[in-house]
């Protein structure tokens, strides 16, 4: 298994930089500021290697005027402070300035984000958990973010110091300074990665030993009343315990290893000052050095492992903001699956005839669901489709919205391919009352106008009005500002289904489709229903998918489908005429009826 190991390694650092590279263009709207930050970084930071200078100074001149007590150098105390405070200054105003351009990076990257979520077809959001989707998305977003930090905060502070210093010391010391000095930072940080690199296993190992046995815990406190009847508390205890058992153990060695990591990189810093303070002794022994460079080089040396100290956190940090960021590259390559064909005109309505020619369709390779399937609604005309569940009757409209492409055959809309037209035409001229009405939590009004937000008021209590639901709302307390939702009113079923009704109609389409728009009523509310679905039909090409026969009656053609083929066709009195399917389901709905009465 280990030597693959490498290669998946340097795949994965390539997909890094990829992903370093990609995030480019969302810095790139602010690149003064990004340089305006990174010219205070390096102010700072050369104010930072001028305190050892100072301090040098100021050794050298106590040191010789010690015998001729004259006055102490105020000069170079105050520029001893001074650069103290030109380092914090220049530091604060780094992160000031570069602020802008982290969050404008995560602003324009989230928005991208869910641009692309938007575009992605149905069976992708089928699949996935919203849940996850938002994790991952404020994940993604924040590890740019992090990411960000680290580099402008971490790495590049370092880069710029360790130069800093290099130039000093090689420019004014015997080369040796400069290579104990930057031996040894090289030896903590191999170390320090190492490390760092073997602990997080570990890490990983707690973390998810730590939610295991959470979720044991509270699966077991759920189940309470399973647990005691089968008399099973002490399997549970167990199960939890051993679990626990395993994350005890991974956080010792997490702990132990955190000693041994600090007491590594305390040895290695310990080797090096030693090291430095012998030759520099011996410097200032054979006269080549004085006093001062001996603070120096040793000021020098202590400064630059302050910044080493936190590598290992950081280092920790940016991989996983990497893999966090990868997720969303990841996502944002998928590809949609149903895309505008190129240069696709918006669709011409005219009549608004609908024809599924020959449509087959299958959601899998191995389920076919539509075989054949071949009609056509002629303009303002009310089709409605029956069928048991499962016979693929919602699948007809999910294909006209061209929520999928159809398998063969083809949809056509005023004889156009539905897949040679703009997506956005073609869902501007469809109206879906879907079979479970879904409201945004917010006002009625804005749930009512969703359908087109820009309409004034005067055409959404119309709307509201041939939807039978006016009277209601202008009844409420707070009339159409009352939420909707969690907090203050819960709709009942028929008054969403009237809402959705609304939102249709202000949508003004031409083509109305029916997704079971009445299965979850009461016969009461239903045929209340129906009667608005009536008169909102009566101008416009409408589908109706039904799953009550009594609901589609008054339907210029009924459509039997079963297992993905149109059985029988007809008006609702030659379907019962005929005595087969339609006949048979209407006895057995006939006879729930009774049952219900």
């Amino acid at each position: 298994m280990h030597h693959h190991q490498p290669l998946a390694r340097v795949h994965g650092d390539r997909r890094d930089w990829q992903n370093l590279h990609a995030m480019l263009p969302f810095l790139w709207d602010y690149r003064g500021r990004a340089l305006l930050a990174l010219g205070c970084l390096v102010l700072a930071k050369i104010a930072n290697v001028g305190v050892p200078l100072v301090l040098k100074e100021i050794v050298d001149v106590l040191e010789t005027s010690a015998q001729s007590a004259s006055i102490l150098p105020v000069f170079l105390l105050l520029a001893y402070g001074i650069l103290r405070l030109g380092s914090s200054l220049f530091n604060e105003l780094r992160d000031a300035i570069f602020a802008r351009v982290r969050y404008h990076a995560m602003r324009r990257l989230s928005t991208k984000v869910l641009r692309h979520l938007h575009s992605l077809a149905l069976r992708f959001h089928l699949e996935r958990q919203t849940g996850a989707i938002s994790r991952d998305l404020e994940r993604g977003t924040r590890s740019v973010s992090s990411i960000l930090n680290y580099m402008v905060f971490s790495i590049l502070p370092m880069l710029v110091e360790f130069s800093l210093v290099a130039v000093i010391l090689l420019s004014r010391y015997d080369p040796v300074f400069t290579l104990v000095t930057f031996g040894t930072v090289a030896v903590y940080i191999a170390f320090t990665l190492a490390i760092t690199e073997w602990r997080m296993e570990y890490r990983h190992l707690m973390n998810t030993l730590d939610s295991q046995s959470n979720s044991q815990a509270v699966d077991s406190l759920i189940n309470y009343e399973t647990v005691k009847y089968f008399g099973n508390e002490q399997l549970e205890l167990n199960r939890f315990d051993e679990t626990l058992g395993g994350w005890e153990a991974a956080a010792v060695k997490s702990q132990t290893s955190m000693s041994l990591l600090n007491f590594g990189q305390g040895a290695i810093i310990a080797l090096g000052v030693t090291a430095v303070m012998y030759f520099a002794a011996d410097g200032v022994v054979a006269g080549d050095m004085s006093l001062g460079d001996l603070v120096l080089v040793n000021a020098f040396m202590l400064q630059l492992f302050i910044p080493l100290n936190f590598l290992g956190v950081v280092y920790r940090q940016i991989k996983y903001s990497l893999a966090d960021m990868d997720l969303i590259f990841k996502l944002l390559e998928r590809e949609p699956e149903i895309r505008d064909a190129p240069g696709a005109p918006p669709l011409a309505l005219k009549q608004g005839e609908v024809r599924f020619a020959k449509v087959d369709f299958a959601y899998q390779e191995d389920r076919q669901i539509l075989q054949g399937v071949d009609f056509t609604i002629r303009p303002g005309e009310k089709i409605a489709v029956v069928g048991h569940s499962g016979a693929g009757k919602s699948t007809l409209a999910r294909l006209l919205f061209r929520f999928y492409d159809v398998s063969g055959g083809a949809i056509l809309i005023d004889s156009q391919d539905i897949r040679g037209v703009t997506q956005d035409s073609l869902h501007a001229a469809i109206g879906v009352v879907p079979q479970d009405t879904v409201l945004f939590n917010d006002s009625i009004y804005y749930n009512l106008s969703y359908g087109r937000p820009n309409a004034s008021r005067v055409e959404v209590r119309e709307a509201a009005k041939m939807a039978h639901i006016r009277d209601f709302i202008e009844s409420l307390p707070k009339g159409y500002d009352t939420m909707v939702g969690e907090r203050g009113l819960k709709l009942s079923g028929g008054e969403k289904q009237r809402v959705a009704i609304a939102r249709a109609i202000l949508k003004r389409p031409r083509i109305l489709v029916f997704d079971e728009a009445t299965s979850s009523l009461d016969t009461k509310t239903e045929q209340a229903i129906q009667e608005t679905l009536k008169e909102v039909a009566q101008n416009h090409t409408t589908l109706v998918i039904a799953h009550r026969l009594s609901t589609v009656v008054d339907a210029d053609r009924i459509l039997v489908m079963d297992e993905g083929l149109i059985v029988e066709q007809g008006r609702h009195r030659e379907l019962l005429a005929r005595a087969g399917r339609y006949h048979h389901m209407w006895q057995l709905q006939q006879e729930d009826n009774r049952g219900e009465q």
